[in-house]
């Protein structure tokens, strides 16, 4: 009887260590369950630090893009500037030609100008002359006019005189006749 109690008991014991190793088994597989989860945790923490990693990457670079497209509107603007620039300085030149044509404009009717007083000068100085020709062949006219009547009178006179000798020849005639 005692002998049967002790099997039983060691069988007991048996059974005991028996669920005490499974226990350990289960603790050790709890164990390596949570070592697991550990590791996936350690995981996924590692996993979300490489994505804030990669996304502060992104964000740098989108910084820089950023940073790279308003460096590239202010090229784009100083490029603007630079053809305003040109455009003006295109459109003063364009102003400047002009003013240069107006001036050659305004020089070309000053010499026209000129051209027109100096023929009108010219034209005088024509007209002078010829009344300065036609007063001095007026006065060479008259002159002229006064040589003829002066001859005139001279030959009046001396046909008077030759009137006056006959006339004396005569009256000596008469007196020679009477006398006679």
């Amino acid at each position: 009887m005692i002998e049967s109690e002790r099997e039983r008991e060691r069988e007991r014991e048996k059974a005991r260590e028996r669920e005490r190793e499974r226990e350990r088994e289960r603790e050790s597989e709890r164990e390596r369950e949570r070592e697991r989860k550990r590791e996936r945790e350690g995981e996924i923490e590692r996993e979300e630090r490489e994505r804030e990693r990669e996304r502060e990457r992104e964000r740098e670079r989108e910084s820089e893009r950023e940073g790279e497209r308003g460096r590239e509107r202010e090229r784009e603007r100083e490029r603007e500037r630079e053809r305003e620039r040109e455009r003006e300085e295109r459109e003063r030149e364009r102003e400047r030609e002009r003013e240069r044509e107006r001036e050659r404009v305004r020089e070309r009717e000053r010499e026209r100008e000129r051209e027109r007083k100096r023929k009108r000068e010219e034209e005088r100085e024509r007209r002078r002359d010829r009344e300065r020709v036609r007063i001095k062949e007026k006065e060479r006219e008259r002159g002229r006019e006064i040589d003829r009547e002066r001859k005139r009178a001279r030959e009046r006179e001396r046909e008077r005189e030759r009137e006056r000798e006959r006339e004396r020849e005569r009256e000596r005639e008469i007196k020679r006749e009477r006398e006679i």
